[in-house]
């Protein structure tokens, strides 16, 4: 069944289509990450279920005390609905926001131009060989008119096209708006109106993010025809910036792994998987049918597949990039990442999609200062000492993450050695957490932003269930263990600054 959204929910009976068309529309409600009483209108609240809630709360009260709460837990419960009842979206943020900076700690608030390499390229003969060039080569053809956004957009359409097959990194493809961005890409460049490095650049973007026109899935066929009719922030401001959007990219099913109901997506140099969530933004870049790609991260996300796949992914402080329009995970981890094929690539491009809007309240304006000049040997590295030197301390590998580390062992290595053949001032940190309890938060948060998807009972249908479990589990996580588990995070950015 099609709704004016553009929605369709397969295989659901009438209730559980009716509300799980509000989830699909993004719709969500309640934030309260406490214990749910969930239950039937009919149903009464008793001593008894107090009785046996308190296991969840970690309390015991006796018969006097809960014949006092009573009524203020029922009154409670009409709170809880009045919430349900206002049918909040995805994109309404809480008005508490989490703050990543320790007390105390200023940062320097002069803006600088930002300054990037200038690196003078000749257009090959066979324009084919460009599909691997960074984006301040592509940037240095299409400026000097060498090679045309319309060319280099067919070229990267093309690749996309012949590799999607083995990769699965598309979702879909936007041709019909890249054409039409690199057109006038080229019309402006032609009338001298020259925007900066991302003018006429294609790139694709992780499947999490909303655009106008074109389907927004997060990796799950019950939103496989789901239109969201708005384009993300960071979409707009690409946009402003000249990019070219050619493909929304993939991502596991709702920003977990790299399995989506359109395939399995791999990495283009080993053909297993290409890790996840952001897994065909990492794909795409490394296969040369992107110049750039924006993924996100809330807990390795970015990081696994761009380990997997070779590729360069920036992972901002919190707060740096405005969310709005991206499917949520947890409010106060979520981060947009720039993914390309080096570090100054990735600078280029979070120098335009950096920075405030009138949507998510967590952005702070500070400047990004860059630097391609900066003599980097002056800057000191950091590097978490147990992690890099668990068999030399004698410590064992988890279980689950010995096989990883195998692998990968003596890579992990050279990284230390290079550094260090390079002059580099090496410092060890040895990070000692004060509580393994924070990442709580991370799910509670989820639960709160898929409540109505998880009431509605649509996300019986999700073909991987590991979300659908985490966001069932975590309403039984009482509100007072959120804020402790926060207090413990605020404890962890002091003691570790």
């Amino acid at each position: 069944m099609k709704y004016d959204s553009g929605t369709s929910i397969k295989s659901v009976q009438n209730r559980r289509l009716f509300l799980g068309q509000l989830a699909a529309l993004g719709i969500s409600s309640s934030l309260f990450p406490g214990c749910s009483l969930a239950i039937d209108q009919d149903d009464t609240i008793t001593v008894e279920t107090l009785k046996v809630t308190e296991k969840i709360a970690g309390i015991t009260l006796n018969n006097k005390e809960r014949n006092e709460i009573l009524e203020g837990v029922k009154s409670n419960l009409e709170t809880y609905n009045n919430f349900r009842e206002q049918h909040l979206n995805y994109y309404s943020y809480p008005s508490v926001v989490f703050n990543p900076v320790p007390p105390g700690v200023t940062f320097n608030q002069e803006r600088q131009q930002a300054i990037f390499s200038e690196i003078k390229v000749v257009r090959p003969q066979n324009i084919e060989d460009v599909a691997f060039y960074s984006v301040i080569q592509l940037a240095n053809l299409i400026k000097t008119k060498q090679v045309s956004s319309l060319e280099l957009t067919k070229l990267y359409l093309s690749r996309l096209k012949k590799f999607d097959g083995d990769l699965k990194f598309v979702v879909t493809y936007t041709e019909e708006l890249a054409l039409k961005q690199a057109k006038k890409a080229d019309e402006e460049i032609a009338s001298g109106y020259y925007k900066g490095l991302l003018h006429g650049i294609p790139y694709g973007i992780k499947d999490l993010f909303s655009v106008k026109g074109y389907r927004t899935t997060w990796g799950t066929q019950i939103f496989e025809d789901r239109i969201i009719d708005l384009d993300a922030t960071v979409v707009q401001k690409l946009d402003a910036a000249g990019a070219v959007l050619v493909a929304k990219l993939a991502t596991g099913t709702l920003a977990s792994g790299e399995k989506w109901f359109g395939g399995h997506t791999r990495s283009p140099w080993t053909k297993r998987s290409s890790g996840g969530s952001s897994a065909g933004p990492a794909s795409a870049v490394a296969a040369g049918c992107v110049a750039f790609a924006i993924g996100t991260e809330t807990n390795g996300s970015m990081v696994s597949p761009c380990d997997v796949c070779g590729v360069t992914g920036l992972r901002p402080t919190f707060g740096s990039v405005s969310r709005y329009g991206c499917m949520p995970v947890s409010w106060s981890f979520d981060k947009v990442t720039p993914i390309a094929r080096n570090v100054e690539d990735c600078a280029v491009v979070f120098n335009e999609v950096l920075g405030q809007d009138s949507f998510d309240n967590s952005v702070v304006d500070l400047p990004f200062n860059w630097n391609s000049q900066l003599d980097i040997k002056n800057l000191k590295i950091g590097y978490h000492s147990t992690y890099f030197d668990k068999e030399k301390k004698g410590i064992p590998q988890d279980n689950e993450q010995k096989d990883w580390f195998k692998s990968r062992s003596p890579f992990i290595k050279k990284v230390l050695d290079f550094f260090s053949q390079k002059g580099f001032d090496l410092i060890p940190l040895d990070i000692q957490l004060p509580h393994i309890g924070e990442g709580v938060m991370m799910l509670v948060e989820a639960a709160a932003a898929f409540d109505e998807f998880t009431r509605s009972k649509i996300d019986d249908e999700v073909e991987d269930q590991k979300w659908p479990k985490y966001h069932r589990t975590h309403r039984f996580v009482p509100a007072v263990e959120y804020l402790q588990a926060s207090r413990y995070r605020s404890i962890m950015i002091k003691k570790n600054e």
